[in-house]
Formats: C-alpha cells, structure tokens, sequence
C-alpha cells in the first residue's frame, strides 16, 4: 500500500538541504547563547593557565628547551600540543574567537530588542488590576481630570501612556527601570572591548628587560638587541620602537634590620621627545610601582644586584677590566652568582685564542662572612664586600654560535674537557691571584645595577575604559530595578458623589529583587490619599 502526503506536508518534509540549514541554525543558537558564552569565557580561563605555569618559549627558550629535555616524552607531548606557545596556539586562539563570536552574535539582537522596546509605549492597563501581585483601591475626593493630573506629577519620571475607556473610565500605564537593561548590554560590551583591546594588545605590545650599571650608564629603547630579554607582540619587529635613553645615576636600597628591603630608589636622567632632540637630560626618582611614563612606553624599577669589577692581566703584560654583573641566589643577604668572562688580547690564531680564555665564576657576598674556607653573607648592604671566586681556563664556548648565559659558562665545555678549572680562591676589595702561567686576577671594586622594565601598551587606556563600562554596567543591572505601575480613574457615582473618584492601583515587579512592596505602597498612600481602602 502506497501512502501519499498531502501537499502541505510535502512542502515541509525533510530534505539534506533543510537538515543542513537547521543543523547550522541551532548551532548558531547554540553558540550565541549567553549560557555559550560563559562557558567559552571559562574554558579560556582554563586554557591560560598552562601559561603561567610552564615555561613560554617567547619569553625564555632556553628555560623551555631545558623543561622539555627534564621531561623526555611528555616535554615533547606538551611541546606538540602549543603547550610551551599558548597565547599562539591554535586551541587557544580558536577559543578566544568562538568567544568574540559568540558574544557579538548574543548582544547584537539583544541590543536590537532593547532598542525596540525603548521605542515601544508601557504595556495598557490590564482589566483587571485586582489580580496584580500588588493592588489597592480606594475613593478620592475630586473628579476625575484633578486625580488622574496628580497621580502624572506623584509619577513624573516614569514612562506615562494615557488611555480612554468606556463610561468616562481613564487609565493610566507607567514604567521605570529601561536602564537597567541598558546596564546589562554596557557591561556585556564592556567585555567584549577588554576582550577585544586585549586581543589587540597582543598585536602590538611589547616587554622589554635590561639591566643597567648605576653608575652613569645609559640605555636606549632604540632596537631589540639593547635588551637582555624581549617580548614582542605578534606585529612588532622591534624596529620602530618609542625613542628614549635612561641614564642610571645612583641607587639607594633600604633594608630592615633582619635585611628584608623597605625601597629601592634609583636616580636617573631620561631623554624623550624634544629633549631627545635637544641632547638635554630630564631629573627622575624612580622607585618600585612608580614608573616613569614617556614617549608612550612605561619604565619600571624591578630589582638591583651587585657588579664586581675584575682586572685580569696577562703574561705579556696587557690587562682587560670588566664590570659584569652577578645574580643574586639570596634575596635576604643578596649572595650573587656570576661569570665574568675574558679573551687574551693579541692573539689572532683562533685555536690558541679559545685554549685561553678565562673566565671568573664563584660567590660574591656584600657582607662577607667566612665559614673556614666558605664564603657567604650576613647583610645586603655593601659593608665587607668579598669574592670565592674558582678560575677557568680554555674554550669558553662563546664562537659555538649558540646564546650563552652571562651569568654562567657552559657547563658541556667543561664535562668535556675543554674548559678547566686552574685556581680557587677567597679574595676581598684589592686582593688577587697568581696562576700557574703567571696572569694575575685582582678583585678591584663592586659596582651597583638596576633591573629595569620598559612595557608599551598601546591599548591599556581603552582597556581601562571597558573595564570601566564593564563596572558601572554591572552596577546598573543589579541596583536599577524595572517596574511596573497601573492606575485606573472612575467617577463614583451622581449626586452627593459627584465629587468623589474611585482610584485602582496595580503594580508588578519586571524583576525578582526585593523592595517593590514598600515602593508602591508609598506610591499608593501618595496616590489614594488618607483616604485609600485596601482590597
């Protein structure tokens, strides 16, 4: 038996076509849902937090390439999934997308609608107001024109619309409260901009950190190779950075007494914009969390460390000096770690030049404190400074072409043989050492550095801004409330009460916060008088 479908229910059978354009139009519900978007603004919550918890290949590829050769297979597992290059990956920037889409896809009606509705009048008086969640009735003295002017001015600021019934009945329909959707779309938005400005942060944005000797010693933001380590946005090539030079001057560190700083000041020039140009020098006291803010770009005071100065002279009589700054391993009584590196002058046979070089390795300690033939600290004030320092000699490894660490020599030179370790010793200010091939090391000073910070954000203040709209948003939708507010006017009857009104009034909350109740019952004292009988 051969069933046949009428021809409206062939009109609307199911096809490939209308199945494929139903699964791409749920979806699209799906993802412009508000409940969507909350979950994509989690899941990229989630998402960041292998960025702060593993080592960023654009930040520090050595630490990264150390991370993943400690961790074998899983270092390369994670290594194949972005994991090291999170803010790039493809999972991370797939979430950050569907969340921009989601969001613009739900506001974009729901600004539509709130637009239609502030153009739309109050909803009419219903029929019957007694059924209102709340409702009182009363007779007032006054025809009808006299009560229905008075309740327009006890409700100025509400939404009035104005409606004639039958047998001289007039109504009155009154609403407040459209900000409060106003509110919900300004902090929605507010979080797509912070979004948004953050996404273009990332685009144009850079980080910068370099140390500098505090001892008149200038650094330029001129180009990327001026720094110890940079961070750029994914547009920056750091060739058309914001101009500027710092001069570090001086620096003051306080400290408690158990050692812990209190502040750390520096004293720096800066030149900028027309003072650049003019070669003049602009006073700054830069201190921790007080950056100086010029040519667009913000430079911040991160820390300080101490530099000693090494005099190597060699058998034939020439002499290098280098100040190299050494990391602090103890931030109570800042014992430094370091390497300060030498090459012989003179020699121009490339081999004979890597068997001698030298490098200076060991402790430097402020406050020297001897424990038999071991060096450390008691304060980080530079009151005895002292140095254990062990000699190397041979291939620095610094013509491999790979980057090296000033702080360190490299370890695989010395586990192969080629670099060895040819004296130790514990020298204080002035004192030095003879090795086996007469050259002689002397501990000639100590020198302070700052770490400094140069960070330009192009988008911090719309960032700002958003963040604001966002705040004052947020504080619309949940304080505003949206309200409702009817009152219908009829005479009471001829004669005696030719003079008297009968007054209903009706109320209804638009929203589940609590306070309404008290709210119309002033209104409604105010609107039927001493008068008002409650039903």
């Amino acid at each position: 038996m051969t069933s046949t479908l009428s021809p409206e229910r062939e009109q609307y059978r199911p096809t490939p076509t209308r199945r494929a354009l139903a699964f791409v139009r749920n979806t699209w519900r799906g993802l412009t849902s508000m409940r969507t978007a909350l979950v994509l603004l989690f899941l990229l919550a989630l998402a960041a937090l292998p960025g702060a918890l593993l080592p960023q290949r654009s930040i520090n590829e050595a630490e990264t390439r150390a991370y993943i050769e400690r961790n074998g297979w899983w270092g390369e597992l994670l290594d194949r999934m972005q994991f090291f290059d999170v803010y790039s990956s493809v999972w991370f920037s797939a979430i950050y997308l569907l969340l921009m889409v989601s969001i613009v896809g739900c506001l974009v009606p729901r600004t539509a609608d709130y637009v239609r509705s502030m153009r739309a009048k109050p909803v009419l008086t219903p029929r019957n107001l007694a059924r209102m969640p709340h409702h009182a009735r009363a007779e007032v003295p006054g025809d009808v024109d006299e009560v229905l002017a008075a309740a327009k001015r006890r409700l100025r600021g509400w939404r009035l619309t104005e409606r004639e019934e039958a047998d001289g009945v007039r109504s009155l329909s009154a609403e407040r409260g459209y900000a409060r959707e106003a509110g919900n779309l300004a902090f929605h938005f507010g979080m797509l901009g912070v979004i948004a400005t953050f996404a273009l942060g990332a685009l144009y944005s850079y980080e910068g950190q370099v140390i500098v000797l505090a001892d008149g010693s200038e650094f330029c933001n001129s180009g990327i190779y001026n720094y110890d380590s940079f961070e750029p946005g994914l547009r920056v090539d750091g060739t058309e950075l914001n101009p500027f030079c710092v001069r570090v001057n001086d620096f003051h560190a306080t400290f408690a007494p158990n050692g812990q700083p209190l502040a750390y000041e520096a004293d720096i020039d800066y030149q900028a914009g027309e003072s650049l140009e003019a070669g003049t020098w602009q006073p700054y006291q830069l201190a921790v969390n007080e950056p100086l803010r010029t040519a667009g770009d913000r430079l911040y005071l991160l820390g300080h460390g101490y530099a000693p100065t090494f005099t190597v002279t060699f058998p034939d009589g020439t002499s290098r000096t280098q100040t190299i700054q050494w990391r602090p391993v103890d931030q109570t009584t800042w014992l430094s770690e370091g390497a300060t590196k030498f090459e012989q002058p003179g020699i121009t046979d490339p081999v004979q030049r890597r068997k001698s070089q030298l490098a200076v390795t060991g402790l430097f300690a402020p406050t020297a404190v001897l424990h038999g033939n071991i060096l450390s600290s008691s304060n980080p004030q530079l009151n005895d400074p002292a140095v254990a320092v062990d000699i190397m000699r041979g291939d620095l490894g610094v013509d491999s072409g790979r980057g090296q660490s000033i702080f360190e020599i490299d370890q695989s030179m010395v586990d192969s043989g080629r670099l060895q370790k040819v004296a130790r010793e514990n020298l204080r200010l002035g004192e030095s050492l003879t090795l086996d091939d007469g050259t002689r090391v002397r501990f000639d000073g100590v020198e302070r550095f700052v770490s400094l910070q140069v960070s330009h954000d192009p988008t911090q203040n719309w960032v700002l801004g958003f963040a604001i709209v966002m705040f004052v948003g947020l504080g619309g939708s949940l304080f505003i409330k949206r309200r409702r507010l009817w009152v219908r006017v009829a005479p009471a009857g001829t004669g005696v009460d030719q003079r008297l009104t009968v007054v209903e009034v009706g109320g209804l909350a638009r929203t589940d916060q609590a306070g309404y109740g008290e709210e119309f019952t002033r209104i409604a004292d105010d609107l039927l008088g001493r008068n008002r009988k409650a039903s």
